[in-house]
């Protein structure tokens, strides 16, 4: 009798950093030949697995949108080294993305089905000219912002709701309802960083909120507005999607057992040292 030996399976979760600018967003595109961060990703941790390889991540940006802290897992017979891993991805990657960490975890996590929450940071650059330097990671906003008015909005968007207001125009698939853990707002010189966490988004979610708070933001809302979108359920209410060069996924978190790091990005240091 042969005796065929199952090669052993490996499970691994990477923490990803990129810069949007020049993808056509996360998703790998089936009709269309577009280049995506899962496209480039799936294509180079192949050639270190030496077998086709298929990732999957916490949350799916948009073109454009950033990222601090994605997180992706993907399965493998191969056996590397973690270094090994994390360098030999790296050395083939473009320069606008790059692994930060990686880690063996259970066969039970999933990047996306095991996180608790999603952190997302929005970037804007309050002045009457663009910035030279931050251009693509800021949007930018020429009108006087009362942040202190904005900042009283936000607790209308904490907790669990229905939140079809503030979701993409195409249709959904599933529930609109979510559940926003935090939201604040800080300045820092001419940079204001809209900071939001839920345990999930909707398409657009987070760009249609922050046009919303903008319109608060300068006058032409009152603060419970946002109360009143949420009432109506109704996306033509609210504001128009903002841009989304401002927009980072900045962190995920998993319950501890699963042993994925909790490393805390330096955004808000940076900032401070510019104001």
């Amino acid at each position: 009798m042969i005796n065929f030996k199952t090669k052993k399976k490996y499970k691994f979760a990477l923490g990803v950093e990129y810069n949007g600018t020049n993808y056509h967003g996360w998703q790998k595109q089936k009709k269309y030949y577009k280049k995506t961060i899962q496209a480039c990703l799936e294509s180079v941790i192949s050639q270190i697995a030496n077998h086709n390889v298929i990732i999957f991540c916490a949350g799916r940006t948009d073109i454009g949108v950033h990222s601090l802290g994605q997180v992706i897992h993907f399965e493998t017979d191969s056996f590397r080294k973690k270094k090994s891993w994390i360098l030999g991805i790296n050395s083939l990657l473009p320069k606008d993305i790059v692994i930060n960490w990686i880690v063996s975890v259970k066969k039970e996590f999933h990047a996306r089905f095991s996180a608790l929450s999603r952190r997302y940071f929005y970037i804007i650059y309050n002045n009457k000219y663009r910035s030279a330097i931050f251009n693509n990671f800021v949007t930018v906003f020429n009108y006087n912002l009362n942040i202190k008015k904005i900042k009283n909005a936000m607790k209308y968007l904490l907790g669990e709701h229905d939140f079809s207001s503030f979701q993409s125009s195409k249709k959904l698939i599933g529930s609109s309802f979510r559940k926003i853990l935090n939201c604040d707002i800080k300045k820092y010189g001419n940079y204001i960083v809209i900071d939001i966490t839920a345990n999930a988004f909707l398409y657009h979610m987070v760009r249609n909120i922050v046009g919303s708070l903008l319109e608060i933001g300068i006058g032409n809302k009152k603060e419970d507005w946002l109360l009143e979108l949420i009432k109506i359920k109704d996306r033509t209410k609210a504001s128009v999607t903002v841009k989304p060069n401002g927009l980072f996924l900045a962190e995920i978190k998993y319950p501890k057992y699963f042993g994925i790091p909790n490393i805390k990005n330096n955004l808000y240091f940076f900032l401070k040292k510019l104001n």
